[in-house]
């Protein structure tokens, strides 16, 4: 079937914006995201390798995904450190709209996966930790939630995330992909895009939340609830969401209200108002100041330069100089 937006009155959410989603017929939730320029900016300015851009691209459509959702004024923040090529991820989401990103790594180690053609993000990532931060502001408690890092990909991490440490279904799918354009008697340009899309298990129907939980009823005291087969909602909304091909996500072409509409329609998704993300970092110059304001003696002395002090922030690439 074709969707005509127009003729549903729905004015697309375009690219840099998240849309959430409903399929009530199913108790699903979720959160599909097409990014463009946002991404482009961001990766263009750091200029890594390619496998490290993907990478970085990933990390920073998953917390497109997740940051968005803060009810309140805050941050979300999803770092990974580890012993991989790609040693760290810090993608900084804060509300309502805004995200930096950077990937610290080893030139020659990503070098070497390449040329043996095994840059994937799980060997990229090797061993160690993925940590989602959610800090509510001050005089706030913050909460992080671990999830180890083996050998796997960022969508079975944050699928991980949500089943051990929120206990949600979740399924999640992401893609990245660069376009090539050519003007005549100019030399292709080359644009990255990529997108996303994240779905919940929230039931909210008295049968199926009486199913998340059955009583062992009169066994022994210390036998565990008796586990039952998935419910058939959510086992369709996966298997609707696996049929997701990465191209459906990185073509501009593509809304994610087509996608949507593909995936639901014969269900009935009902979609909420969209919520953009733009490429902003938070440094300033007062900022820094005040850290340096902090240093010891010794501690400037160290990191004096001909007499300047020049420090240079990692997410945007700006640089700031004081005398000493």
């Amino acid at each position: 079937m074709a969707l005509n937006l127009d003729e549903l009155g729905i004015t697309p959410a375009g690219l840099d914006a998240v849309r959430p989603f409903a399929v009530e017929g199913l108790d699903v939730r979720g959160r599909a995201v097409a990014l463009g320029p946002m991404l482009d900016e961001i990766l263009n300015r750091h200029a890594y390798p390619e496998p490290v851009s993907r990478l970085l691209a990933e990390a920073i459509v998953l917390t497109s995904l997740l940051g968005t959702s803060l009810k309140f004024d805050g941050r979300f923040t999803l770092q990974t450190q580890t012993d991989g090529p790609v040693s760290m991820l810090v993608v900084d989401f804060a509300s309502p709209d805004a995200i930096r990103a950077c990937a610290t790594f080893d030139d020659e180690r990503v070098e070497a996966l390449m040329e043996a053609g095994n840059a994937t993000p799980e060997a990229l990532l090797g061993h160690g930790h993925l940590a989602m931060t959610i800090d509510q502001g001050k005089h706030m408690q913050r909460y992080q939630g671990l999830v180890e890092l083996d050998g796997v990909s960022l969508e079975d991490v944050a699928r991980r995330y949500f089943d051990r440490s929120e206990q949600i279904p979740t399924e999640v799918r992401l893609a990245v992909g660069e376009l090539f354009t050519r003007e005549e008697g100019e030399a292709p340009a080359r644009s990255w895009t990529a997108g996303g899309i994240m779905v919940q298990f929230l039931p909210e129907s008295p049968e199926r939340m009486a199913q998340a939980d059955i009583d062992p009823g009169d066994a022994p005291e210390g036998t565990l609830p008796h586990e039952i087969d998935e419910d058939d909602a959510w086992v369709e909304a996966k298997v609707l969401v696996d049929t997701v091909k990465d191209v459906e996500l990185t073509d501009p072409e593509v809304s994610v209200e087509m996608l949507l509409f593909r995936l639901f329609h014969e269900r009935g998704v009902r979609l909420f108002e969209p919520q953009s993300v733009s490429d902003k970092c938070r440094c300033s110059r007062d900022k820094i100041e005040s850290v340096l304001s902090n240093f010891t003696e010794e501690e400037v002395r160290q990191v004096t330069i001909d007499g300047k002090i020049v420090v240079s922030c990692d997410f945007c690439s700006s640089k700031y100089e004081f005398n000493s």
